[in-house]
């Protein structure tokens, strides 16, 4: 009887240059190709997300190019588990194919599916396509972690210099693909309804990369890649841009991603960093966690115009400047003493590229308990970022326009009482440390 070979597409959403594709296309099996709606991630999003819709339109382009061929794409809802049951009782399956992934929920899922395939006597694969290196290929001299991104990343351009990365051109094996049938999934069918927020686009040119250093930090500028969302979900491949990047004379862009590969591998590491700061002593400060002012950083009525503009631009079209979310990160943290994971998990609902790894090593680098992290004493002065990055207030004009009107919120706190409010919150928590 001829045997198969699942590919369980995830966070790779495209059919070129996809690594784990590329291997199961080359095994020897057809190859069945899924994706899996999971409920325990489905579950906790909002009823209108329109991340599915980006999901769903990737697999809807995966689809057609092998439609080309008679053959489709899987779309599956439930869990993981459950759905390989069935589909083990369906067609004589061999081994299950996918790409690695570094997150904690991810972790444990995979590690509880190889286990359940075992015992049915059914391979279970995994490869590195997300990042240029994972785990332990970029460590000290002594097999250790970096908790320092500098000599993480000189590490990285030394081993990247040596080895470039492969290219993986599964399209040309299409003809691989098992001619099954296969059942599709509307968003409706997920319970989910259309979001209001247009899909979003990336460019990655020389001409980007090259000013990328000089225009990054204005946000009016407009002058970012946005590709994060394309990355998080692998809609394009990582080695793709990376060698983009490293083609260029200015690093600036280059290291942007090497810091995406620093926090996965924390994350990989450190998996409780998800919940817990990297700095024990941190998780002893006092936080405020005031509701009302929380909802109004939510809502973007903080007093603050640049801050305001961020969480507008987020919540009306889930992206939102670098530089500006620096900016309200540290005001939450520090202004605010409003604890980092509040932050971090509205950041969640609401971020387009949403990525854990970096959302997470990023908010705990403004609230100054993570690894490589700002001194706790650095606190953002809003006032100044604004006369420093976006002095005509074009960006805040853009997405405030109410901020000179009469009916504009005052500050929410003063800078300077905020300031010193921080300094003496923290100090009191480090200091109980040491006691």
């Amino acid at each position: 009887m001829e045997k198969f070979t699942l590919f369980w597409f995830r966070r790779d959403l495209r059919l070129e240059d996809n690594h784990g594709l590329f291997k199961a296309l080359n095994g020897g099996n057809k190859v069945i190709p899924i994706f899996i709606f999971d409920t325990e991630i489905l579950d906790k999003l909002p009823q209108s997300d329109a991340r599915v819709e980006y999901i769903l339109i990737a697999l809807g382009a995966i689809d057609r190019a092998m439609k080309r061929n008679r053959c489709s794409i899987g779309m599956y809802h439930g869990s993981p588990k459950a759905i390989f049951t069935k589909l083990i009782q369906t067609w004589p399956i061999e081994k299950i194919v996918c790409n690695s992934d570094y997150e904690p929920y991810a972790r444990k899922r995979d590690q509880e599916i190889q286990v359940f395939l075992e015992a049915q006597h059914i391979g279970f694969e995994t490869y590195k396509d997300q990042v240029i290196f994972e785990k332990d290929e970029v460590v000290k001299e002594d097999g250790s972690p970096y908790r320092v991104y500098t000599p993480y990343s000189r590490k990285w351009l030394s081993q990247f210099s040596s080895q470039k990365p492969a290219y993986f051109p599964s399209a040309d094996y299409i003809m691989q693909f098992a001619q099954v049938d296969q059942p599709s999934i509307t968003l409706e069918d997920l319970g989910f309804t259309p979001s209001v927020l247009a899909q979003p686009h990336h460019i990655v040119n020389q001409e980007l990369i090259s000013a990328y250093e000089e225009t990054r930090n204005f946000p009016a500028l407009d002058q970012t890649s946005r590709i994060g969302t394309a990355l998080r979900f692998g809609t394009v491949s990582t080695r793709k841009i990376v060698k983009q990047a490293a083609a260029n004379d200015n690093p600036t862009f280059l290291k942007e991603l090497i810091w995406r590969e620093f926090f996965m591998q924390i994350l990989w590491h450190y998996p409780h960093t998800s919940t817990q700061s990297f700095k024990p002593q941190y998780d002893r400060i006092e936080w405020r966690n005031n509701p009302e002012e929380f909802e109004k950083w939510c809502q973007g009525k903080t007093g603050y115009p640049l801050v305001d503009a961020g969480m507008r631009q987020l919540n009306e079209t889930g992206f939102m400047h670098n530089r500006v979310r620096m900016l309200v990160g540290s005001f939450l943290c520090k202004h605010l003493l409003i604890d980092w994971r509040l932050g971090e998990a509205y950041f969640a609902e609401k971020l387009f590229d949403y990525e854990m790894s970096s959302n997470i090593g990023n908010w705990q680098w403004v609230a100054g308990c993570g690894v490589d992290a700002a001194p706790y004493f650095r606190i953002f002065n809003p006032t100044e970022q604004l006369k420093k990055f976006d002095k005509q207030h074009d960006y805040v004009n853009k997405w405030v326009p109410d901020y000179q009107e009469l009916t504009y919120p005052q500050p929410i706190v003063d800078h300077p009482f905020a300031r010193a409010r921080c300094l003496t919150t923290y100090k009191a928590a480090l200091d109980a440390q040491k006691n």
